[in-house]
C-alpha cells in the first residue's frame, strides 16, 4: 500500500489515541488544514514555529522554546518516521512481534507530534478571552470560563510525572471535557478532539521555573490563543 494512504487509512497503527480517523487531524492530513503534520510523500514533517523564539517571553524564555521545538518536538517527528519505516519492514517480513513493538513506539512519538503541533498554535503573547460559540460551549460544559480555567489548571499541575493538560471536544456528548494525559498517549478518552493543550513535561519549563510547574501553568493560562481554540472547535463541529 502506498505510504500516504497507509497512514490515512490506519490513522495510525496502534493509534495516536487522542484522535479518531474522522478527527481534525485526519481532515488536516487529507486537506492540508490547520495542522501540517506530513508532506505529500507521507513523511511526518514539523512545521516551523508560528512566531519568533522570544515571542512568548517572559512566560517562556527564548532558549527553552528553541530547545523544546527543535529537539523535543523534532525528535518525536524523527522517531515517528523511523517507527513507521520499521513497521513497514516488519510487516513485509511477516514479523508481527517486531511490528507490534514499533507500533507502540509510533503511538508515543506520533501522539507527541500531534500535541506539540497543537500546543504551539494555542499560544500568543497577549491575554485574550474566548467568545462566540467557544464561550457558549465552555459555559454549557463547565458553567463559566473561570471554572474551566480552574479545572484545567488543576489537572495540568497534577499530571503524574510527564504529560499534558487537555481541553477537548467530545462529540458523543457534544460537550467539552478536560483530560490529564500521561506521557503523550495515555489516559485519553476515545473520540475526543483536542482543542487546547498544556505541555507539562519538564523540558517545557525547567530552565526558567525549575520544579515550579504550577507557576508555569498559571503563566500559560494567561497567554492562551483562544481564537485558535475557537477555530479548532469550529472544525470539530463541522466534522461532527
Amino acid at each position: 500500500m502506498e505510504r500516504r494512504k497507509f497512514i490515512q487509512n490506519s490513522m495510525i497503527i496502534g493509534g495516536a489515541s487522542v484522535m479518531p480517523a474522522s478527527s481534525v487531524l485526519a481532515q488536516s492530513v487529507e486537506q492540508g488544514g490547520i495542522d501540517k503534520l506530513m508532506d505529500e510523500n507521507g513523511n511526518f514533517v514539523q512545521a516551523p514555529l508560528p512566531y519568533a523564539n522570544n515571542f512568548l517571553e517572559p512566560c517562556m524564555d527564548e532558549e527553552t522554546l528553541y530547545l523544546h521545538h527543535k529537539f523535543h518536538h523534532g525528535g518525536a517527528v524523527n522517531g515517528a518516521n523511523k517507527d513507521l519505516e520499521m513497521i513497514n519492514k516488519a510487516m513485509e517480513a511477516g514479523n508481527y512481534d517486531l511490528a507490534e513493538h514499533w507500533t507502540a513506539k509510533l503511538s508515543y512519538h506520533f501522539s507527541s507530534h500531534i500535541l506539540h503541533s497543537i500546543f504551539w498554535t494555542n499560544l500568543t503573547n497577549k491575554k485574550n478571552d474566548p467568545k462566540g460559540t467557544l464561550l457558549k460551549y465552555i459555559e454549557k460544559s463547565f458553567g463559566s470560563l473561570d471554572k474551566l480555567k480552574g479545572l484545567l489548571g488543576k489537572v495540568s499541575k497534577s499530571v503524574e510525572s510527564s504529560g499534558w493538560g487537555i481541553l477537548a471536544y467530545q462529540p458523543f456528548t457534544d460537550r467539552l471535557t478536560v483530560l490529564g494525559c500521561a506521557d503523550h498517549q495515555k489516559l485519553t478518552q476515545w473520540g475526543c478532539i483536542p482543542l487546547l493543550v498544556i505541555d507539562v513535561w519538564e523540558h517545557a519549563y525547567y530552565l526558567t521555573y525549575r520544579n515550579r510547574r504550577g507557576e508555569f501553568v498559571d503563566c500559560v493560562m494567561d497567554i492562551i490563543n483562544w481564537d485558535n481554540v475557537a477555530q479548532r472547535l469550529d472544525i470539530a463541529l463541522k466534522i461532527k
